[in-house]
């Protein structure tokens, strides 16, 4: 059976930034990709506020540069997806779709998270075309413009009112009456001047055919629909960590993140680290993925020093 010092699940920025430390400290990781290779960059169009490219990059390129990068300096890059995990002493054994098991000696988790949408085809097709889920990352590219947000809790009201200080307008569609976001946040939106709540409230389709032109929304109560001109439109409704495969011995917040010891990436089991978005809901950036993902290679790192490995 195969033994590795150091096996990474995921291939976003955190997996691969881990792989390029591993490489560098000689644990010869192995990383297995996934389905989705390259994680939820690959679903991006420009990518403006990561370190290093002035000009800016597509979120498919700048992967394939971080790809590249763990290649160069050593990573086993392996095309595939991890259906098991067991963990053990000294070795943890992981399971391959294709049968094969593996025994590794640290796993670092990077299986990231994935964005909850409406399930709208308006909305899958114009995702990148003014359709969003991240304010943070692409609120920038629609900075004097006016846009629509949808969502009711406390990121949404984050996200809402950090768009209103680059937009003209920011209109927020909430479905029920009330949103679910702490007093203080809801008011600080109400106090905006440049927000428009609209209650009782949700997306009946978005309009445009090349980019996002307007959103046409419909009450609840009333059912009296009404189509707003936007050029941007950010989905905030939440985040589902892809965590499913760790569930039962990983431990786990009530919607799935993996917790984490303050201050690194170990896990509650000795020798299994977490980085990225799979275990932070609060920053969920590439840049912070990575620097996590840093941090879990040097984790795994000291932990085989340690124990002699």
């Amino acid at each position: 059976m195969e033994q590795v010092k150091c096996l990474i699940i995921g291939s976003g920025p955190a997996g691969y930034t881990a792989a390029i430390y591993a490489s560098r400290a000689n644990l010869k990781p192995v990383l297995f990709t996934g389905l989705e290779q390259g994680g939820q960059l690959m679903q991006t169009t420009d990518v403006e506020n990561y370190p290093g490219y002035p000009n800016g990059i597509l979120g498919p390129e700048m992967m394939e540069d971080f790809r590249k990068q763990a290649e160069r300096m050593g990573t086993d890059i392996r095309y595939a997806i991890v259906t098991k995990v067991t963990p053990g002493k000294p070795y943890h054994t992981v399971e391959i779709e294709d049968g094969t098991v593996i025994q590794a000696a640290t796993v670092i988790i990077s299986t990231g998270a994935k964005a909850k949408w409406l399930g709208m085809p308006s909305e899958q097709r114009l995702n990148g075309y003014g359709v969003s889920a991240c304010a943070v990352c692409d609120g920038f590219f629609y900075k004097n413009m006016e846009v629509a947000i949808v969502g009711a809790g406390d990121t949404a009201c984050e996200e809402a009112l950090y768009l209103s200080k680059l937009c003209t307008h920011v209109h927020m569609l909430v479905r029920s009456e009330k949103m679910r976001a702490s007093k203080v946040m809801v008011q600080r939106v109400l106090d905006t001047q440049n927000i428009t709540v609209y209650w009782d409230t949700v997306t009946d389709e978005i309009l445009g055919d090349k980019g996002v032109e307007a959103v046409r929304v419909k009450n609840n109560k009333t059912n009296e629909t009404k189509e707003i001109a936007i050029k941007g439109f950010f989905v905030a409704i939440g985040h589902t960590p892809s965590s499913e495969l760790f569930k039962g011995w990983i431990d786990m917040d009530e919607q799935g993140y993996i917790i984490t010891k303050p201050g690194t990436t170990q896990t509650n089991v000795d020798g299994i680290f977490a980085a990225g978005d799979v275990q932070d809901k609060n920053y969920r950036q590439a840049v912070t993925s990575a620097g996590s993902g840093c941090m879990a290679a040097l984790d795994a790192e000291r932990y085989l020093a340690h124990h002699g490995l």
